[in-house]
């Protein structure tokens, strides 16, 4: 991929998309191509096909998605497996008729059974059910993956999927009722700073483990593979390392500063008990993470307070 090859970035505005974009400009390449939701929708076959003919990207970044936490996804089931088959199929599809020279998917760690032995290999991959209250976004990206795979042997596509972690970062989504576990926990921790509440609820028994990667990282981790990895079989892309949800509270709370309790709403689910990538694949591509987690939830905090206005919440 040379510096002025053509470049598409799905999903830019999104937490990856952006990440992936702010990679690529500081590395030196010059030419980004990018699409907003009013100017082509992701959605439609024929207005993703007219754009890929028309602009000829050399190579493709596949960060568009609908992704949301638990909530999201057991109250919006159609949304999160119809929309994620349509926009995916449509990128691959065009990428093919347009010649793209390389395809860069993203899946997500969901893929993977509910009771996966941990760590998580690659292979595990259909060998077990899947957490019901994520398999309509997980049914879809093993659906991506596998087509990628079928555009591999049928057409020789180069396209390569890597199967990210738990993400959080600058560009994350705060809202309460579609965030993932981190941004929700430093939206509530920060209100209930400011109102002087004297405890925070948090979902569940706080036991399960969860390994949590820095969106910049992961954007790291696609360039490399990017220049260096060109194999159909699928790739972990995460730290190797996890804490508990009651450990990342507890986290989030100190990097917040509030000084009151956690109470744990028993009612509410846990989701999968443990979900932890084994990376040694990865790591044995040449590519480690940088930014430790105590690190990035500080950092995180700190986007967050400057960029209140602005944000997803």
């Amino acid at each position: 991929m040379e510096k002025h090859s053509r470049i598409f970035v799905a999903g830019h505005n999104g937490l990856v998309g952006s990440a992936i974009v702010r990679r690529l400009e500081a590395d030196g390449y010059s030419n980004i191509i990018v699409r907003g939701r009013k100017e082509t929708d992701l959605e439609n076959q024929g207005a993703v096909l007219k754009l890929f003919l028309e602009e000829k990207p050399d190579y493709v970044f596949m960060a568009a998605a609908r992704v949301g936490g638990i909530l999201a996804n057991n109250s919006y089931p159609v949304d999160f497996i119809r929309s994620n088959l349509m926009v995916q199929n449509n990128i691959i599809d065009a990428s093919h008729y347009a010649g793209v020279r390389k395809l860069l998917f993203l899946g997500s760690s969901c893929i993977y059974p509910k009771m996966c032995p941990q760590p998580i290999k690659e292979e595990y991959l259909l060998t077990g059910a899947l957490e019901p209250t994520n398999e309509w976004y997980a049914i879809a990206k093993i659906a991506g993956i596998k087509m990628c795979q079928a555009y591999h042997r049928q057409h020789g596509m180069n396209a390569i999927s890597l199967m990210p972690t738990n993400l959080y970062g600058p560009g994350d989504n705060f809202d309460l009722n579609a965030s993932h576990v981190l941004p929700a926990l430093i939206r509530k921790f920060h209100e209930a700073k400011l109102s002087g509440a004297k405890d925070v609820v948090m979902w569940g028994t706080g036991t399960p483990m969860r390994e949590f990667l820095h969106v910049d990282d992961l954007a790291d981790a696609c360039l490399h593979l990017m220049l260096t990895y060109s194999d159909p079989e699928i790739v972990n892309i995460g730290t190797g390392e996890d804490v508990t949800i009651r450990q990342l509270a507890e986290m989030v709370k100190e990097a917040v500063g509030f000084e009151g309790e956690i109470v744990q709403d028993l009612t509410k689910p846990d989701g999968t008990p443990r979900k932890l990538l084994d990376v040694s694949k990865l790591h044995g591509l040449g590519w480690k993470h940088r930014v430790e987690l105590a690190d990035g939830v500080k950092s995180t905090y700190k986007w967050f307070l400057e960029n209140m206005e602005g944000i997803r919440k």
